[in-house]
């Protein structure tokens, strides 16, 4: 297996078992490991510089979490989602982030709006990279979520949101929609600033319907 070596600092983790879970759950939701891939106990215990013991214990915990499934022949692999629980997916993505659009625009401090409007700036100069359209875009709606102040919707977003770590390559891969998402982070950003609480969950509705229509045209992920 050819890695680029973990992310997840070794040190902050009491145990092996912890600082695999953490390590290998982190290559799922940041997509290094993507849906199908197969983990092969051997080779990541070596990559983790740790025994099989723990990596084999971590593997478990990811599975009961389903972000892993076990597959006939080919062992436990990153899982995928299939056309209904993506639908599924998006219609909790549509509730959810109208919501936390909505409370941005009654709780924001100024503060809050003010790195929207310095991710927003970013965004206009990115690269017409997939990895970096993805990373900036997951910042963008978290800086979203805790501007509404409220714990229980970030909570239940940052769940949604490592499920979408499932659905494969991101939209944002796809021609034009980088600059169409661009524009409905502004209007999302626009009402915020008004503190019209309608109009933002409007748009940030708007902008998961958007994601999901561009979702749908892209081809299915091949099966294992």
């Amino acid at each position: 297996m050819s890695l680029e070596a973990p992310t997840t600092d070794r040190d902050s983790h009491g145990s092996a078992a912890d600082y695999a879970y953490a390590a290998l759950r982190r290559e799922i939701v940041e997509r290094r490991f993507t849906p199908g891939r197969r983990m092969r106990e051997i080779e990541l215990s070596e990559w983790l510089g740790i025994s099989r013991t723990p990596t084999r214990q971590a593997l478990a915990r990811l599975e009961v979490e389903g972000l892993l499934t076990m597959v006939p022949r080919n062992g436990l692999v990153v899982a995928s989602l299939d056309e209904r629980a993506t639908t599924e997916l998006y219609e909790m993505r549509l509730a959810l982030e109208g919501s936390a659009a909505a409370f941005a625009a009654r709780h924001a401090s100024e503060r809050d709006i003010a790195k929207l409007n310095e991710l927003l700036e970013l965004e206009q100069h990115l690269p017409e990279d997939a990895d970096a359209l993805y990373r900036h875009n997951l910042a963008f709606h978290q800086a979203l979520y805790a501007a509404g102040h409220n714990r229980f919707l970030v909570k239940s977003l940052a769940a949604l949101h490592d499920a979408m770590s499932l659905l494969g390559p991101t939209t944002l891969a796809q021609p034009g929609r980088p600059v169409e998402a661009l524009a409905e982070h502004r209007l999302i950003i626009d009402a915020i600033v008004r503190r019209d609480a309608d109009a933002a969950e409007r748009a940030a509705r708007d902008h998961i319907h958007h994601a999901f229509n561009v979702r749908k045209r892209m081809p299915p992920l091949s099966p294992v």
